[in-house]
């Protein structure tokens, strides 16, 4: 999918669902759980939920909302996610894999 761009498949590897369908919840209820982890104090899993909330942002083809996401989940957790330096073209490469498996 990402054939010699390897930065774009690292940005990918770890934060892109491949399918969406079985995921029961929306990028609106992902952030309202990270939000309410977050002010309980529970860092782990408000990470896990911004996680959630980037990678149906990845879904939905929204650059902007997956930088917004990674980036509170690195804030918070410190974690580093290479999708924030190539966010647009990894969101670009993962529209196309969308596109051509999943709506089809």
């Amino acid at each position: 999918m990402c054939g010699s761009e390897k930065e774009v498949y690292e940005a990918l590897i770890n934060t892109m669902f491949l399918d969406t369908r079985k995921i029961e919840i929306s990028m609106k209820e992902a952030v309202e759980n990270a939000k309410k982890y977050e002010k309980e104090k529970n860092m782990n899993r408000a990470k896990v939920w911004y996680e959630i909330a980037g990678g149906l942002a990845i879904y939905e083809g929204n650059a902007k909302k997956v930088t917004e996401f990674f980036s509170e989940s690195e804030r918070i957790s410190g974690a580093r996610y290479p999708i924030l330096r190539r966010a647009e073209r990894a969101v670009e490469k993962a529209q196309e894999f969308y596109k051509k498996y999943i709506r089809t």
